[in-house]
């Protein structure tokens, strides 16, 4: 299981490195959730996501025991952007595997990072069999999404952070794709405040983590349709579930046009661009999917790298419902 003492190195690792980000909170939210909302602003983070934080700490993890010249990784691309940032900042050669759907935004900004990309179909090929291919192919170090425990600890810091700032909060909302975000900050919040509630937030279509909670095992889905492509995934980790298991409250599910409106909403009123995927845990406060009502609560906006054309899709479709 991951340990307190793996996130507290973490934190090391990342101090000067990654960026402290801020805290906001919105009165108008507020009033129309019914709670008090303090949503730590990762789309704010190196590479645009919370994602930069567990891939630098797992490669200036692994550099501590041995030389390491090349890495792999596999990502819709948040994951992508920070593992090929931070293999650039070390001096590693990155070769990332990315759905040949992935927004265009994603892929760029892995390209301008110098990362080699190797494009599949996320709904008929296997990234995880590729990746191992070019693991073995190139005596590379493997640098998974979430199911590792140094990622875990990295991801963890963003917890940390925002308990630091706001120590008495009733409940933490988190976006959930594999689960390495929520592991993490499940456990920095079981020991930093272990008073404090759990959420994981997820697409309706896309519920593995729910369902898996549900019947007390892993459950595999197909890969689902959603807006949210950073949570698109079949199954939690064999790692991080475990985590979840012990220490998450429960999943709350949000379908694509609440995620919508409230991406545009934080855009509008809050001045602040967050992608599908990292405003989940926002939409399921918003919306209220649990009782949340007089409640300090903490939500992880987790990324807000978003292709142009679909934030103009995302704008039109909200101005369509209010009209």
């Amino acid at each position: 299981m991951l340990t307190w003492q793996e996130i507290d190195a973490a934190r090391r690792r990342l101090d000067g490195v990654a960026i402290r980000t801020p805290v906001l909170h919105s009165r108008q939210f507020d009033e129309e959730s019914g709670a008090t909302v303090h949503f730590k602003a990762e789309n704010f983070q190196r590479a645009g996501a919370f994602k930069f934080r567990g891939a630098y700490n797992k490669l200036k993890s692994a550099l501590e025991e041995a030389p390491v010249t090349e890495i792999v990784a596999f990502s819709s691309g948040n994951h992508a952007q920070a593992v090929a940032l931070s293999a650039k900042l070390l001096g590693m050669k990155a070769t990332i595997v990315m759905p040949s759907d992935a927004p265009a935004a994603k892929l760029s900004a892995t390209r301008a990072y110098g990362a080699e990309i190797v494009l599949y179909d996320r709904y008929k090929e296997s990234r995880d069999e590729i990746g191992s291919r070019l693991v073995s192919e190139r005596g590379a170090l493997l640098v998974p999404p979430f199911d590792d425990y140094e990622i875990m600890a990295g991801q963890a810091t963003a917890a940390v952070e925002l308990l630091e700032e706001v120590p008495d909060l009733d409940a933490i909302v988190v976006p959930v794709s594999g689960g390495g975000l929520i592991a993490g900050c499940s456990v920095a919040a079981r020991r930093m405040s272990p008073r404090v509630a759990v959420y994981g937030t997820e697409p309706e279509e896309g519920s593995d983590t729910a369902q898996s909670l549900a019947r007390g095992e892993r459950v595999s889905i197909e890969i689902p349709h959603t807006i949210a492509d950073g949570l698109q995934v079949a199954s939690p980790g064999k790692l991080t579930f475990p985590i979840v298991q012990k220490n998450v409250d429960g999943v709350l599910l949000v379908s694509d046009d609440e995620l919508v409106e409230t991406l545009c909403f934080i855009l509008e009123r809050m001045k602040v661009l967050v992608e599908p995927s990292g405003v989940a845990g926002a939409a399921a406060v918003r919306h209220r999917k649990a009782d949340f009502a007089g409640k300090k609560v903490g939500v992880i906006l987790s990324g807000g790298n978003v292709d142009r054309d679909k934030l103009a899709a995302y704008l039109l479709q909200s101005a369509g419902a209010s009209a």
